[in-house]
């Protein structure tokens, strides 16, 4: 990499790291099958009924990922 400015090296590189990070971020592993993942009820789309459930849902994984059970 030849670059006249270093600001434009680094921001070559952060642009790089950034496609690093994105080609190897984790696949998210919810897919849908009709009920909410938190609560069970029958949906038509999406993944939760409301964003209660959603919340709640992330409230309780959160707190499993810092008792490390998950």
């Amino acid at each position: 990499m030849n670059f006249p400015d270093i600001a434009d090296e680094a921001a070559e590189r952060e642009q790089q790291l950034i496609e690093v990070a994105l080609a190897n971020r984790p696949k998210p592993q919810m897919a849908y099958t009709g009920e909410c993942h938190w609560c069970e009820e029958p949906i038509s789309k999406g993944h939760y009924c409301d964003a209660s459930c959603r919340e709640d849902h992330e409230k309780f994984i959160r707190a499993q990922s810092q008792r490390g059970v998950a």
